[in-house]
């Protein structure tokens, strides 16, 4: 069985959004990538509608079992976190509206699902996202390959059954990035 997740990287003025498919087998590969943007000159209401529309194509044409957004991250300045909230909120109801589920991730977790590292920068995880599905060139801008990421993130988070009935326990079936963001994960809520 093949995990279809949709993954966004939500902003008012570039929301990046990569769908991705995972094999029970963890081999993925990209279906689709793009960048939505819009212009500062551009009213909210209107800003928020161009991305609701182009929200709703990505999910009629793709047809995810999942989204996975950003969550937002409450260390960036005030305007940031409203628009990217703002957008999230777009993504999030679209989502809904069609029964799919949501999931959200913080920037570290994606980090360390991808690269091993919770502090690792854009250019790494711009790198293995590259390498992990195979492509001839890194998406562009950073916003596609986030999506990208916060895609593999979820299915690699999700998949911890995918592989299941192979004779290993889930545990042992986790690539070192996919450790060390469940240790990351398990760190976090510790914290809280």
């Amino acid at each position: 069985m093949t995990l279809r997740v949709l993954g966004v990287d939500p902003g008012l003025t570039r929301c990046g959004i990569g769908v991705v498919d995972i094999e029970r087998n963890r081999r993925a590969t990209m279906v689709a990538v793009g960048v939505v943007g819009t212009s500062a000159e551009l009213t909210l209401d209107k800003r928020l509608l161009v991305i609701a529309k182009a929200i709703d194509e990505w999910l009629d044409l793709h047809k995810p079992d999942v989204v996975a957004v950003e969550r937002v991250f409450s260390q960036m300045n005030v305007s940031t976190v409203m628009g990217v909230a703002q957008a999230s909120g777009v993504v999030i109801a679209a989502a809904a509206r069609r029964g799919i589920p949501v999931a959200l991730h913080t920037p570290s977790e994606v980090k360390a699902a991808v690269t091993g590292s919770g502090s690792a920068n854009k250019d790494a995880v711009t790198k293995l996202v590259t390498k992990i599905l195979r492509l001839d060139a890194p998406p562009k801008p950073a916003d596609a390959a986030d999506a990208l990421a916060l895609a593999l993130t979820h299915a690699w988070r999700a998949g911890n059954s995918m592989g299941a009935g192979n004779g290993s326990s889930a545990k042992d079936a986790l690539t070192p990035a996919q450790r060390a963001w469940a240790e990351a994960e398990a760190k976090a809520r510790r914290a809280r």
